[in-house]
């Protein structure tokens, strides 16, 4: 699978992939300043942004369409870094292939098991009918009844765009996600990763509890944990002149 990307900066390379709903451009404030130390690239996973649609989503898929990319750019050594189910995809990748990856950056997820928890999400995405879509707007108003939470939507409706034809659609494979919703959890298992590893987790967020250090260790033991305060889940868009100083204080 060909996955869409961008490219910023110069040095050794980066990898950085978005969540659950998410795509590259969500990260390309943050990658501005990583880029004046590492050649990054901001990769949509499948079935996300702009990259290719397909049946099958899984952590196992996303880490071969990986490797199909550090082949396909000629791509050595290099460091990756993750967020939320782009996380999960680093560690699978990290667990199955260690020797292919230099270091791993986790952001805001453990390796244990999360069971379904995005019905509001998809609920809300399932509301907008894309047929008779007039605007953005009207599809705000219709998921404001799911999710009260503005910056939520916001995020969601990043996904919004206009076809050729002059209609509404999801740039997202909305119905291959929500058929293969229960991968997304999924319990991260493999080789142990000896490599070293940094897991920031957002002080207010319930991703990364204490009951999860154990896994994360034993998986990963060379690897610290870092908390920034003040933050949630979407840790690299609450803080990111904080993230950005943990990421190259643990990368440079």
């Amino acid at each position: 699978m060909q996955l869409f990307f961008r490219e910023l900066g110069q040095g050794n390379p980066l990898i950085i992939l978005h969540g659950l709903f998410g795509s590259c451009d969500n990260w390309l404030t943050v990658s501005k300043p990583l880029a004046e130390n590492f050649k990054v690239f901001l990769v949509d996973q499948r079935n996300h942004g702009r990259s290719p649609h397909d049946t099958i989503h899984t952590y196992e898929s996303m880490a071969e369409d990986l490797l199909e990319f550090f082949s396909a750019h000629k791509i050595e050594n290099p460091i990756v870094l993750g967020h939320s189910m782009g996380g999960k995809t680093a560690m699978f990748l990290a667990l199955h292939y260690p020797e292919v990856l230099q270091k791993l950056v986790v952001v805001d997820i453990a390796p244990c098991y999360y069971a379904p928890h995005h019905q509001a999400v998809i609920s809300a995405l399932q509301a907008v009918n894309l047929d008779t879509l007039s605007s953005r707007e009207q599809a705000d108003k219709i998921m404001t009844g799911f999710l009260p939470d503005l910056a939520t939507r916001q995020f969601l409706l990043k996904n919004l765009y206009r076809n050729d034809s002059g209609g509404f659609a999801w740039r997202m494979n909305l119905y291959g996600i929500v058929n293969q919703i229960e991968n997304i959890g999924e319990e991260s298992h493999g080789k142990t990763f000896l490599k070293p590893t940094l897991f920031i987790k957002g002080q207010n967020s319930t991703y990364i509890q204490e009951k999860d250090h154990k896994q994360m260790f034993e998986l990963f033991p060379n690897a610290q944990l870092r908390t920034l305060k003040g933050a949630g889940h979407w840790v690299q868009a609450e803080k990111p002149k904080e993230f950005v100083e943990e990421v190259l204080g643990f990368l440079v």
